[in-house]
């Protein structure tokens, strides 16, 4: 097995590069961990590979509030300075001084 770096880190705020929505980061799956029928629903022509990192975020879009399974390849850095609307984002993270989301001590493993 290849050896992968994440390229986000948890807590990290990131958007999807196709899909209007962004999320914060809190957890990592080195390569793909979820069930077959989520990889079977979607579509081939966009389904990304397998081994690669995965992240699970608190993600939102304008609608609505939700956890999110994304592929490295479709994320990227979010430079949007809002704060992220979901009250979990605050159970289990805190702003650092520097304003940055650290994982609650009491959660970190």
């Amino acid at each position: 097995m290849k050896q992968r770096n994440a390229k986000f880190t948890i807590g990290e705020v990131v958007r999807h590069k196709v899909f209007p929505f962004r999320g914060v980061v809190f957890d990592v799956d080195a390569e793909f961990a979820n069930s077959e029928e989520w990889w079977n629903a979607i579509p081939a022509d966009i389904r990304p590979d397998r081994d690669q990192p995965f992240y699970h975020l608190l993600a939102e879009n304008d609608e609505q509030e939700y956890v999110a399974y994304v592929s490295e390849q479709n994320l990227v850095h979010d430079e949007n300075q809002q704060p992220l609307r979901s009250d979990n984002v605050m159970r289990i993270f805190e702003r650092s001084p520097t304003g940055e989301l650290k994982p609650k001590s009491i959660l970190a493993h």
